[in-house]
């Protein structure tokens, strides 16, 4: 989202104050209502000074670093909003690290201002210290060290035009702690451009040209989207353009939501764990329209392969993607809320029905071979998938889906239907477990009138389980579904089918879920016969307050279908 011209315009002047005071005022200059963060000693005065803001600035208290910016995390992809947190130095600081990586590749807009020693101290190994701007610079969009009092407003200003603009990214702002404690007027004035940062690139009319030529000849296209279409808030110019171009569309694992699920036009989920029909049809298509996704490689496996047969269009905001994986026959640079349209005033309106009839037979051969024994298995144990299902019956597909990483993320996006953006939180690129509970809790936080259900493993609940204290504290109400294995599932399964069943260090000894649900104020429930699971989700469902179900499902069940790593998707496994 772009800051518009009026509000970069925006110049306040006020009374001299300390480096914190600057710092939290600037905040609410941005918008900013909500931060999450842990204190210590190098920004002990920010603290401080947010005692006088607590009526104006929440503050979340996590219980590690890495929660507060997951949980940013979650509250920026429902809300759109910059999420904000607040760490001290040396290990506070570091312990970030894992999330700046995770918001960089999912594209997250995020500000992690961190307190540093005192300037006099830099560079001598002070107590707590860490050269963060240079740890950072791979894994953000941008970052700064702020040593004077007076500089404070000036590089959050940048901070926040940075991580908003253009394609979105995390930004770190490292404050010395005598620029915290020092006094200067207060001066803010947003950001309208930075000379030589080019967030849109100016879309070149005569390749929206030749991609509309390409579009309105095309006999098998297939519009592919991704995160930037949610992320740059097209999704009408989207709804627009495929309503007169009368394509199939198919999601990246990120771009769920931008499109119903019960969408006639929709098609699937396109990669690894995606459905049968955009999969292995990949290799008929003419046209592929790829619309902000950048064709990672858990969506194209082998590139060489992928639509091999097909003409490229790639809609996106950041050049530095298009033609790095797969190249284009027509670029298409700039930010889709824009070009969309500008494609859409120039195709002539079509119908492929006939060719979405090809992608419905392949939805009949899925059914019956993979979705049917899922959700409905012949006896034995719950599985995963017809656990989503239970979930998703009950919220009738409208809540805020979050997701750790592994094989419950993957069941979730096959079978929980969306009917609105914004309504799948997950890691897509880095694939970090332990995202999800803190990132339920910042999803809710930014969007409190909706429902929200975490999917969560045994193992990636573990890694940040201490986050429960941050709900039992601060009373988020997310509703957690636990759907316990005993196995770090994801990898158990590779090596299951690659690695002879070998299955070294993957079986979990795990403890008493209940008791520590119950001791961080949850009401809980543990189901084990499927005869109970519909009660025991209506029951989470009606709970006040938060809520963790724990389902004990199949021990070694996969996820299918399954292209293999690096093989083409049309070599796409059901077994």
């Amino acid at each position: 989202m772009n800051t518009s011209s009026s509000e970069a315009r925006q110049t306040v002047d006020g009374p001299r104050m300390t480096g914190s005071q600057a710092l939290l005022e600037s905040f609410l200059i941005e918008g900013v209502d909500t931060l999450f963060g842990y204190p210590g000693g190098a920004i002990i005065p920010v603290y401080d000074a947010l005692y006088d803001y607590r009526d104006r600035l929440r503050h979340i208290l996590v219980r590690h670093e890495q929660g507060a910016v997951h949980a940013a995390q979650g509250y920026a992809r429902v809300s759109g909003r910059v999420g904000v947190c607040l760490v001290t130095s040396g290990p506070g600081a570091t312990n970030t690290v894992t999330g700046l990586a995770d918001a960089l590749m999912d594209s997250t807009p995020l500000v992690l201002v961190t307190g540093q020693v005192g300037s006099e101290l830099l560079g001598t190994d002070a107590f707590q210290e860490t050269n963060f701007v240079g740890i950072t610079q791979a894994v953000t969009k941008w970052n700064c060290q702020v040593k004077r009092t007076e500089d404070i407003p000036a590089a959050m200003a940048k901070a926040f035009y940075v991580a908003r603009s253009g394609r979105p990214g995390p930004v770190v702002v490292d404050i010395t702690k005598d620029a915290q404690c020092g006094t200067a007027p207060f001066h803010y004035e947003k950001i309208a451009s930075i000379r030589s940062y080019v967030p849109v690139p100016e879309p070149d009319p005569e390749c929206i040209e030749e991609a509309a030529r390409l579009i309105d000849s095309a006999r098998r296209p297939l519009v592919m989207v991704g995160q930037g279409v949610i992320l740059g808030n097209a999704e009408n110019a989207l709804r627009a353009f495929l309503d007169k171009s009368g394509m199939p569309v198919a999601s990246t694992l990120l771009g769920l939501s931008a499109v119903p699920t019960d969408d006639p036009q929709y098609v699937g989920m396109l990669g690894m764990h995606g459905n049968y029909g955009p999969n292995i049809r990949n290799r008929e298509c003419d046209l592929i329209v790829a619309v902000g996704m950048r064709f990672d490689d858990r969506v194209t496996g082998s590139p060489k392969h992928f639509g091999e047969h097909a003409k490229v269009i790639h809609l996106e905001i950041d050049p530095a993607e298009i033609g790095k994986i797969i190249p284009a026959d027509v670029p298409v640079a700039g930010d889709v809320r824009e070009t969309l349209p500008m494609l859409t005033r120039l195709i002539h309106r079509r119908d492929h029905s006939d060719w979405i009839a090809g992608f419905r037979a392949c939805d009949r051969i899925e059914e019956e071979r993979i979705i049917r024994p899922a959700l409905h298995p012949a006896g034995g144990r719950i599985h995963m998938g017809e656990a989503v299902a239970a979930v998703a019956r009950a919220y009738e597909n409208d809540a805020v889906v979050v997701t750790d990483v592994g094989q419950q993320q993957m069941f979730a996006a096959r079978y929980f239907g969306f009917r609105r953006t914004r309504s799948l939180v997950t890691s897509g690129g880095l694939g970090t477990m332990g995202f999800g509970l803190p990132a339920a809790i910042g999803a809710k936080l930014g969007a409190p009138d909706r429902d929200v259900v975490l999917f969560v493993g045994d193992g990636g609940l573990q890694m940040t389980i201490q986050e429960l204290g941050t709900i039992f504290q601060s009373r988020v109400p997310v509703k957690i579904v636990l759907l316990n294995n005993s196995f770090l599932g994801m990898v158990r399964q590779w090596q299951e089918l690659f690695y002879d069943s070998r299955y070294s260090f993957t079986e979990l000894t795990n403890p008493d879920f209940g008791m520590i649900a119950r001791a961080n104020g949850l009401s809980y429930r543990c189901v084990e016969r499927r005869e109970e699971l519909d009660d025991a989700v209506a029951e989470m469902k009606a709970a006040e307050g938060a809520s963790l179900l724990e389902v004990r499902v199949e021990h070694q069940e996969n996820v299918f279908p399954m292209v293999p790593a690096g093989a083409p998707v049309s070599e796409i496994r059901f077994e």
